[in-house]
């Protein structure tokens, strides 16, 4: 399965590059809630780096089937098939299924690697199991 990963989690410096990356590439703006992947606070205030483990909540969701796991093991979004409900959005137990206002259609991470190029502290990866 491929994946987006948090190699090396306890360096990152919350700098944003990486959902800047993100929501610019997917919805060509610079908008931390756009973003496929986000940088939360921990209790003591160091940075969580929240990435989707496709885990396939979203999909069991889906009522019109828009969302299928790839042969790479990630679930990715048909917009053909999405109607734009939220329901997945609503499913995702880590608040990461996007569901942007001005879209039609929910999106999530796709472990294509933006994001990860753009940290310049080399925290994320993209690992294959």
């Amino acid at each position: 399965m491929k994946k987006l990963v948090a190699a090396r989690k306890n360096d990152c410096m919350a700098c944003l590059q990486c959902t800047t990356a993100c929501s610019t590439a997917f919805y060509k703006r610079d908008d931390v809630t756009v973003s496929a992947i986000q940088i939360a606070a921990k209790k003591d205030g160091e940075p969580k780096v929240m990435a989707c483990p496709q885990c396939g909540k979203c999909a069991e969701a889906c009522e019109a089937g828009a969302i299928k796991k790839n042969a790479k093991g990630v679930y990715t979004v048909d917009k053909k098939l999405c109607t734009g409900c939220g329901k997945c959005a609503e499913a995702c137990p880590f608040g990461l299924m996007v569901k942007a206002e001005d879209s039609p259609y929910a999106s999530k991470c796709i472990a294509c690697g933006i994001c990860v190029k753009a940290c310049p502290m080399d925290v994320l990866e993209i690992k294959e199991d």
